[in-house]
C-alpha cells in the first residue's frame, strides 16, 4: 500500500496482522484501532488477521480486539494476502523467526523491543530488512513522548550547551519479590536479563536525544538466585535482574545506565539527568508530562530548576488533548508510535527506530554483556548506523 501523502492511505488503510495479545499485543491492538480517529490523516487500519498459541484463544481475542479473522498458526498469518503489516509482541525469543518470515513473505513489521536475545540473531533481522526493502521498526514508545521531543529541540538549541554527562535509572518492582514463581523471563533464553529486557529503552532515549556509545564497562548481577516452581521445588535465576553500566558517547561525553528489574516501591522509573556546560535537564518517566531544566541565563539569585508540562504546543499532544497538564499515558505513546511507523511506510520522515539504528542498540547489550563477563572496557561494534530521523 503507498501514498499517503497529504491525503488518507488507500481506502480502506493497511491490512493488519497482530501476532501475540498479551500486555504488548493489547497496546497494539489499540493503537491500530486509534490511530485514524487521533490523527484524521490516515486511513482506518483494516485489522485483518490475529494469531495466538491456539485457535480458540486466537478467535476470543480476534472478538475482543476487533481483528477480522483468527489463526492459531503465526505463520499462515505472515503469509496471508490481506496482511500489509504484521505487529510482532510475542516473548523476545520468537521476535527473529517470525520478523524474518514476515520480511521474506513481503511484510512490514512492527516489532516490540529488544530485536533478538542474540546479536546475531538481531543481525540476521537486519538483513532479512535491508533485503526485503520493507519498513521495519522496533517498539520504543518512551522516544515518542511529547515531553521527549521537547528535550531533543532544547539540546538542538544548546539551552544547556554541550552535554558532557548522562545518567539515566530504570527501575522496576515486577520481578521484587524473591518468592514470585519462576517464569520465562528468568531464563537464559530470554536474553540477559534486565539489561535487554528493558535497559534497552534508556539506549533508545541516548540514542535519540546524543547519538551513539563509544565504549563500556558493565557489570551483572542476580539478587537471587533462584525461585519457587509449582510444586514447591525452586529453580535457579538464570538471567541478571540488575545491571549497572559506565559509557562514553561518541561525542566524549561519559554517563552512567543503573537497571534494576526487582527495586521495591518503583513501577516504570527512567529517570534521566542530562548535565551540560550551561545548564541541566531532569526527566522522570513516573512524572512523564513533565521536564524539569535548570539554565545559567538568569542572575544567580534567581537561578534554579522550572517545570514544564506539557501541553498542545508540544505536538502530537494536541491531537489528543486541547488543554495542557493533563497528560498522556503509555498507550498514547504507542499510537503516536503507530502514527510514524504508517508515515515511515509512506516514505515520509519519521521519529522511530528502525532495524538499522536498533541493530547499534543490540550491539551496545552484547558490547555490556561481554564487559560484565570479561571485567573490562568493550568498544562497542560500529556499522552504518543513523539516529532517530
Amino acid at each position: 500500500m503507498t501514498g499517503l501523502g497529504n491525503t488518507r492511505l488507500g481506502k480502506t488503510g493497511l491490512g493488519i496482522g497482530l501476532i501475540g495479545t498479551g500486555y504488548m499485543g493489547k497496546c497494539h491492538a489499540l493503537a491500530w484501532n486509534a490511530v485514524a480517529p487521533v490523527f484524521g490523516d490516515v486511513a482506518r487500519p483494516n485489522l485483518a488477521m490475529l494469531a495466538e498459541a491456539s485457535q480458540d484463544l486466537a478467535e476470543r481475542k480476534a472478538r475482543e480486539l476487533g481483528f477480522a479473522r483468527a489463526t492459531g498458526d503465526w505463520r499462515s498469518l505472515v503469509t496471508d494476502p490481506a496482511v500489509d503489516v504484521v505487529s510482532i509482541t510475542t516473548p523476545n525469543a520468537f521476535h527473529p523467526e517470525m520478523a524474518i518470515a514476515a520480511l521474506e513473505a513481503g511484510k512490514h513489521v512492527w516489532c516490540e523491543k529488544p530485536m533478538a536475545t542474540k546479536l546475531a540473531d538481531a543481525e540476521r533481522m537486519l538483513e532479512a530488512a535491508r533485503t526485503s526493502g520493507k519498513v521495519a521498526v522496533l517498539g520504543y514508545n518512551y522516544i515518542q513522548n511529547p515531553i521527549i521531543r521537547l528535550i531533543r529541540r532544547l539540546l538542538d538549541e544548546g539551552q544547556i550547551g554541550e552535554v558532557n554527562h548522562v545518567r539515566i535509572e530504570m527501575d522496576e518492582d515486577f520481578m521484587a519479590d524473591p518468592e514470585e514463581l519462576f517464569y520465562w523471563k528468568s531464563e537464559a533464553s530470554s536474553g540477559h536479563g534486565a539489561l535487554d529486557d528493558f535497559g534497552v529503552h534508556p539506549l533508545s532515549l541516548i540514542w535519540t536525544l546524543l547519538g551513539g556509545v563509544r565504549r563500556v564497562f558493565g557489570h551483572m548481577a542476580k539478587p537471587y538466585a533462584d525461585r519457587p516452581i509449582k510444586g514447591g521445588a525452586r529453580r535457579a535465576v538464570e538471567t541478571y535482574d540488575i545491571a549497572t553500566t559506565l559509557i562514553e558517547l561518541e561525542n566524549g561525553a561519559s554517563g552512567i545506565i543503573a537497571l534494576n528489574r526487582s527495586a521495591w516501591g518503583r513501577k516504570g522509573r527512567i529517570f534521566v539527568q542530562l548535565f551540560g556546560s550551561k545548564g541541566t535537564i531532569v526527566y522522570d518517566q513516573e512524572r512523564m508530562n513533565e521536564v524539569q531544566i535548570y539554565t545559567t541565563d538568569m542572575p544567580k539569585d534567581r537561578q534554579g530548576f522550572r517545570t514544564i508540562l506539557a501541553s498542545p504546543l508540544h505536538a502530537p499532544y494536541d491531537k489528543f488533548i486541547p488543554a495542557p497538564g493533563h497528560g498522556l499515558g503509555f498507550n498514547e505513546l504507542k499510537i503516536i508510535e503507530c502514527h510514524a511507523l504508517i508515515r515511515r511506510i509512506d516514505g515520509e520522515a519519521a521519529t522511530i527506530i528502525d532495524f538499522e539504528g536498533g541493530i547499534r542498540i543490540e550491539r551496545i547489550v552484547d558490547a555490556v554483556a561481554r564487559s560484565a563477563h570479561e571485567e573490562r572496557w568493550i568498544e562497542v561494534e560500529s556499522g552504518e548506523e543513523r539516529r532517530a530521523a
